[in-house]
């Protein structure tokens, strides 16, 4: 029922910007509650790397997180009245290219990092940035 949908991406150069964005839709259970995620998160996957935390937000107390390689250059966001979840992403470099997911945490009940891929239940069908020289 839980559907993400991500957008935005394309080619950049060197240094430039990008926002992303990721839309969701049916956080609604089948006998009608609704369903609030634990954490939203992006993971990127450059091809033969395995998929990797980029940014997450805890929705428990907004806090955010970031992989180190990007910190102080991309800002995760949530507009819950759109019900998106954004990253903005400055000063790309080449390294930063790759196919880029949103996920949803919606059942975990346990503490983990919101950066590990393996707490969340739906993922988006991703969109590529590349970062072209």
């Amino acid at each position: 029922q839980v559907h993400l949908v991500e957008s935005g991406g394309g080619l950049v150069q060197p240094g430039g910007s990008l926002i992303i964005s990721c839309a969701a839709s049916g956080f609604t259970s089948p006998s009608g509650f609704t369903l609030n995620p634990y954490a939203l998160g992006w993971f990127r996957q450059a091809p033969g790397k395995e998929r990797e935390g980029v940014s997450c937000i805890s929705t428990e107390d907004n806090s955010t997180y970031y992989k180190d390689s990007v910190k102080g250059r991309f800002t995760i966001s949530r507009d819950n009245a759109k019900n998106t979840v954004y990253l903005q992403m400055n000063s790309l470099k080449p390294e930063d290219t790759a196919v880029y997911y949103c996920a949803a945490d919606i059942y975990s009940s346990g503490s983990y990092s919101c950066l590990n891929k393996n707490i969340y239940d739906a993922w988006g069908q991703g969109t590529q940035v590349t970062v072209s020289v």
